[in-house]
């Protein structure tokens, strides 16, 4: 029963639950907009399919990836404040990785407003490969979170 021992008490699984449940809502978020914006990419600017994937994306920015990041963040901070993992290596890491995932849904957020604008600086194939990022991620913070390697 150590884990009870800090300022969560008997509330430290249920906020565990919370955050596990709005990472999950978070990188559903970073998995579909840039999924978005591939389809969005090929249409025509101006056009009404461009309207509409405009308004989907605002959408998933404002209703998912925004709350859900800043959920997941506090949540993490107090479970991390908990247990005292500011001292630990594999939080490091995760933390690390985590303020990463934030900067790339800042990009993500702002290449949004450049398609909204009639832009495409970026080629499908360089968006196609952009949407491995959250991925790539999540699958590093697991191995961190549940293996913790140091």
């Amino acid at each position: 029963m150590s884990q009870f021992i800090g300022f969560l008490g008997a509330a430290y699984p249920w906020v565990k639950a919370a955050h596990v449940t709005f990472v999950i809502f978070w990188m559903s978020g970073l998995f579909l907009l840039p999924r978005f914006y591939v389809y969005h990419h090929a249409t025509t600017p101006g056009s009404a399919e461009d309207r509409a994937w405009i308004e989907r994306e605002d959408r998933a920015r404002t209703i998912i990836l925004g709350p859900a990041m800043l959920v997941t963040w506090v949540l993490g901070l107090m479970l991390a404040v908990h247990v005292d993992a500011f001292h630990q290596g594999w939080f490091i890491a995760k933390f690390a990785l985590v303020v990463g995932l934030s900067g790339y849904q800042g990009w993500i957020s702002a290449y949004g407003k450049k398609l909204a604008n009639g832009m495409r600086p970026l080629e499908n194939r360089t968006l196609r490969i952009m949407n491995e990022i959250p991925g790539i991620a999540v699958a590093l913070i697991a191995v961190l979170v549940i293996v913790r390697p140091f």
